[in-house]
Order: structure tokens, then C-alpha cells, then sequence
């Protein structure tokens, strides 16, 4: 079985991120970058399933500027087996990303694709179901657990009150949810293997992509903060103040 596992780079979660002067978006000058923290579990559950013995190759891809072939690398150090990166430096949009990635699995014909549910930068959430609709696979999506039995997935996930099961069959999408499973950290040797092995170079228009954004970014803002908490002396002051000026009672 073949599984194709998509990463992408994103500003490291312990960064705090700030905003362009002009609203334009987020400053990323001399910001530390990593790869996604749901795309790692994706990696990591594609390394498990191999070390199952369910999954004989793992091909990982990426898109977006050069730099992206850190991302890869890393994921090569984890456990992948080969990388493929369609290089661009242009604003790739989750609608893009789900072609970029139909196209590859139109190439690779894997069994299995396993994406983050969502990144932390843009938390559109599409991606997968996008490209599920383009693939015409079945899809699994916030997977807490993947099972794989034969030619049929059973993935888990939470609802309200409670899990859901899906059984669906192969080929199919999933995404993955943080409960899925703990990465673990590359070891050095991995980290000098991953060097060695196989990263496909290739562009979006060598997979006859057009890329062009349809969504235009009108501003972007920074949250309000927040105001500090107060203390009381006595519950009759709470509840005035619940009352009164939070007005929630």
C-alpha cells in the first residue's frame, strides 16, 4: 500500500506572530517556520502504519518557495521514503492545494491520503474535503483513529456525546485530528538519511495547474486584547458585577 502524506510550512506555534504595518498580512521576516503540528501527526501516523506492516512506501509532498524542502526533509527523517515538492512562490489557496495534490495522486495512484485537518496559519479546514471531492474518494475527516482492514479504513472521530465509526473503502482521504497520536522526534542519523534520500523537484505547471488566487485578502487585524481580570471581595459583589456590567445574568 501506498500512502501520500501532505506537510506544510508554517510559522513555528511557539512564534507569536505579528502583523504587517499595512494589514496586509502576517510579518514573516526572520520568523522561525516548521512544519504544521497536524501535518506532523499525519506524518507520524503514515510511519506507524508502515511499521505495522500496512504500508509498504510513503511519498511526501509539499508546495509552496524552495525553503519547503526543509519541511521535507523532515518528514524523510521521520520515517517517508521520498519527497516531492512543486516549487512556487506564489499565494497557493486551499482550492489550489486540493488540485496540486489530486494532480500528484492522479501520478502516484496511492491508497491512502492522510493530511492535517487544518494548518495553523490560514484554519481554512478544506483542503481534505476539497480534495476528496476532486479525487472522487471516500474521505475521513478529524480522525482519532485510523484502522485499516483489507481494502476497508475505519476511522474514528469525536462528536458531540460521544465517537463516530465510518468504514470506507480504499482509495481514501483522511485528516487527522491532534487525538490521532504523538509525533516523535527524528534522531540524528535519521536527520543525516533523510539527506540521501529521493525529493522530486517539480512546478504547478508541470502538472498543468493554474494556480492564480481567487480569493482576495481585504485586511488583516490582529485580535483585540483583553482586559484584565478583576478580583472581588464577596459573592454579592460578583453577582452585582455579573449582572450590571458584564450583563450576563
Amino acid at each position: 500500500m501506498k500512502v501520500l502524506v501532505a506537510v506544510k510550512r508554517v510559522v513555528d506555534y511557539n512564534v507569536k506572530v505579528r502583523v504587517k504595518p499595512d494589514n496586509s498580512g502576517v510579518d514573516l521576516a526572520n520568523v522561525k517556520m516548521a512544519m504544521n503540528p497536524f501535518c506532523e501527526i499525519a506524518v507520524e501516523e503514515a510511519v506507524r502504519l508502515k511499521e505495522k506492516g500496512v504500508v509498504n512506501e510513503i511519498v511526501v509532498v509539499s508546495i509552496g518557495p524552495k525553503a519547503c524542502q526543509e519541511q521535507i526533509r523532515t518528514a524523510l527523517a521521520l520515517g517517508a521514503d521520498r519527497g516531492i515538492h512543486i516549487e512556487t512562490d506564489a499565494e497557493i489557496q486551499s482550492l489550489q492545494v486540493a488540485k496540486l495534490l489530486k494532480a500528484v495522486a492522479d501520478k502516484e495512484q496511492p491508497n491512502l491520503i492522510i493530511l492535517g485537518k487544518q494548518a495553523i496559519d490560514s484554519d481554512n479546514n478544506q483542503t481534505g474535503q476539497m480534495l476528496a471531492a476532486l479525487a472522487g474518494m471516500s474521505q475521513g475527516t478529524f480522525a482519532s483513529e485510523v484502522v485499516i482492514d483489507g481494502d476497508k479504513v475505519n476511522v474514528t472521530r469525536e462528536v458531540d456525546g460521544g465517537m463516530m465509526t465510518v468504514s470506507l473503502t480504499l482509495p481514501v482521504v483522511v485528516t487527522t485530528d491532534l487525538r490521532l497520536n504523538e509525533p516523535r522526534y527524528a534522531s540524528l542519523p535519521n536527520i543525516m538519511k533523510a539527506k540521501k534520500k529521493p525529493l522530486e523537484s517539480i512546478s504547478p505547471a508541470d502538472l498543468g495547474v493554474d494556480v492564480a488566487p481567487r480569493l482576495t485578502i481585504v485586511k488583516v487585524e490582529a485580535p483585540a486584547s483583553r482586559q484584565a481580570g478583576i478580583k472581588v471581595a464577596d459573592v454579592a459583589e460578583l453577582v452585582n458585577k455579573l449582572k450590571n456590567e458584564a450583563k450576563v445574568i
